[in-house]
């Protein structure tokens, strides 16, 4: 009875990997041009996004400062 409990664990780890190399073969990796078009787009939100935070932040700040003096 150990015996097939010793098979069938030594199996799930070939198995495993084995399922990661056949999913990883499924991955489609992007081109470097999609790649760049993507970065920029992330950069470009992030940086706008940032910026929106920053103007909110500082009207409120004001506002606060305002109602408080």
């Amino acid at each position: 009875m150990e015996d097939v409990k010793k098979t069938a664990s030594e199996s799930k780890p070939a198995s495993f990997w084995k399922g990661v190399k056949a999913e990883f073969a499924k991955i489609i990796w992007p081109t470097k041009e999609t790649l760049t078009k993507q970065s920029i787009a992330v950069v470009a939100i992030t940086v706008v996004t940032a910026a929106l935070i920053a103007v909110i932040d500082r009207g409120l700040q004001y506002g606060i400062n305002f109602v408080i003096k």
